[in-house]
């Protein structure tokens, strides 16, 4: 009989990130370098054996997504001024807040990194950092794709001092890159002077935001390093930014490849076993199949972005049909324990079309472009093989995105705002919301013009004392949307039916409702969100639901009772019935 051999925690963790070191760089001393990245994550040699499937989320988590600078006041830092609108107006709402980055930075609001290590000191140092993860769930981007131009690496490589001339990934023009698949329209490759000659570097992006490469070993070494920092200063969600682009090699498309998964596998391991409940969250604004292998085997992120959310949804409310949003969600698998989505349908990007790709036909998406552009949004075109262009991003505020149907504007833009919100808090996946679609912020098509960029129109800085005279005064826009949505999360948070987990059930009523069924993991409660896309009035029969007969029932958001379970549910343009037993309630 073979006896069961037992693994210490430090064991364990070695073995597992020799492992992933040798799919990544099977030439290396995989112990050797393992052992460094150990000694960098846990310089004190403790660790813990983290817990496989084990959700570190419940139906309280939500998170904001802010600049650093989207709240300014005089005389005041940026970081300490979100701080203090959060605690003070959302405490009882969110309970995590993804600061876009907030590192010195030279183009694209934060995305071209000069120094990792260091804050913005327009907006505040690491102390106010500190401060707002010591109330919230603190998430932070990890842009390790590229960065910037101006970095002190990029100026070692344009001077071929070390470390830097050896961490930017180059290419020979005659390589074959017809099929790198690009996210704009900029020349993949831009030509650098070093001392040894013209040397091509890859720019995904922009010519700003210059790849890193990640062929060679130190410079993993180097990001660890960046990710132990930003454990210690009170990060807990890492969002790693266009990861999917990781990985180069001519003669691919340059997606998604296998060594880019087992890199997002490594880190993770190294992050888990120095703090368990930390996560990691990827960004890949990919076909929906392609973004769903992020989860991998339970081993790659925690969270993945439900990309194809924010078309499908903005689509069903224009054109008044759940058909398609409906299709995609009884294609998605439930996420096992140890992973969930991250729901949103707006952040400082824009409405993503990638994900929508196979799922929307393309006279549907050029339709839902152009009625966009009518209500004053950009849009942003990438690049196909062959020179041509394709709409990869609609840039628009959503609550502008929102303001009508295909037929045009109309009086219904605030309940339309607040049901597309209503759908994403009740799905399975854990919310997050962008600043600018709690504060009803509209298109800043000044800022457009000034920055020459289509994603400028999403990303205001409100003047924080302007900001809170709006909000006090209840008849505004902005003041009628955030008590709506605070409202909404609120009532969420109290239902275990909608934790990140639960059983979700896709409803077959008409197109014009779109519906499904969440129950709570101990099956005690049910809720049945049912939601009119229209600006009709829509007639359900309660029958079509099939409610357990024996149970009371109520509507969460108005409290409604309904008793007789042979009536019709009366719903209003763009109503919502979060209908459940009363069984948690009582």
């Amino acid at each position: 009989m073979i006896e069961p051999v037992e693994h210490s925690a430090v064991s364990e963790y070695r073995f597992l990130v020799e492992n992933h070191l040798r799919v990544i760089y099977p030439d290396l001393d995989h112990t050797t370098f393992a052992q460094n990245l150990i000694d960098i994550m846990s310089p004190e040699g403790k660790c813990h054996t983290p817990q496989t499937h084990q959700n570190h989320w419940d139906q309280n988590d939500a998170v904001m997504i802010s600049y650093g600078d989207s709240l300014l006041k005089t005389e005041q830092q940026p970081l300490e001024t979100l701080r203090k609108f959060s605690a003070e107006f959302l405490k009882e709402t969110i309970n995590g807040i993804h600061i876009l980055p907030f590192f010195p930075y030279s183009s694209d609001d934060g995305f071209s990194i000069i120094d990792y290590k260091q804050v913005n000191p327009e907006l505040g140092d690491w102390s106010h950092i500190n401060a707002i993860a010591d109330e919230f769930q603190l998430m932070s981007d990890l842009v390790i794709n590229h960065c910037s131009s101006q970095s002190q690496w990029f100026q070692q490589f344009k001077q071929g001092v070390i470390p830097g001339k050896n961490y930017f990934c180059c290419a020979n023009p005659d390589d074959d890159l017809a099929e790198v698949i690009r996210p704009r329209t900029n020349e993949l490759l831009q030509p650098i002077e070093t001392p040894k000659g013209t040397r091509h570097v890859w720019c995904t992006f922009s010519s700003d935001q210059v790849d890193l490469n990640f062929a060679n070993p130190q410079l993993l070494r180097e990001v660890v390093k960046i990710v132990k920092l930003y454990l210690d200063q009170g990060v807990k969600i890492f969002r790693l930014d266009a990861i999917a682009f990781l990985w180069k090699i001519p003669g691919t498309n340059c997606l998604s490849l296998p060594e880019t998964h087992e890199i997002v596998r490594l880190l993770r391991t190294l992050i888990q076993f120095v703090s368990p409940k930390a996560m990691i969250i990827t960004e890949t604004n990919l076909p929906n199949q392609e973004n769903l292998s992020y989860f991998g085997n339970s081993n790659e992120a925690h969270a993945i972005y439900n990309f194809s959310l924010p078309p499908l949804l903005v689509n069903a409310l224009l054109c008044g049909s759940c058909q398609h949003l409906k299709t995609w969600m009884m294609s998605m698998p439930p996420a096992l324990h140890g992973t969930t989505y991250l729901n949103f349908i707006a952040s400082h990007d824009g409405i993503g079309l990638r994900p929508a790709e196979g799922l929307m036909n393309e006279e549907e998406m050029n339709q839902m472009v152009s009625m966009m552009e009518q209500f004053g949004g950009r849009i942003s075109m990438r690049a196909l093989a062959g020179g041509s262009m394709r709409p990869y991003e609609i840039n628009i505020s959503l609550i502008d995105a929102l303001q009508g149907t295909l037929e045009g504007p109309d009086e219904w833009q605030i309940k339309r705002f607040l049901c597309a919100h209503a759908i994403m808090f009740a799905l399975e996946g854990i919310p997050a919301i962008y600043i600018h679609s709690f504060l009803g912020t509209h298109n800043d098509l000044a800022a457009v013009e000034k920055t020459g960029q289509n994603r400028s129109i999403n990303r205001l800085r409100w003047d924080y004392d302007q900001l809170l005279k709006v909000l006090a005064d209840v008849n505004s826009i902005h003041a009628r949307i955030f008590q709506g949505m605070c409202h909404l999360l609120k009532i969420r948070r109290q239902q275990p039916a909608f934790h990140p987990n639960a059983t979700q059930f896709t409803l077959h009523l008409n197109d014009s409702v779109f519906a499904f069924w969440r129950q709570s993991m101990n099956r005690q409660q049910s809720i049945f969100a049912i939601n009119n896309v229209t600006k009709h009035e829509q007639i359900v029969p309660l029958s079509e639901i099939n409610l357990i007969g024996t149970d009371s029932w109520v509507d969460l958001i108005s409290g409604e009772l309904y008793s007789d379970l042979h009536a019709d549910l009366i719903l209003k343009p763009y109503q919502v019935i979060w209908l459940t037993n009363l069984s948690e309630q009582s």
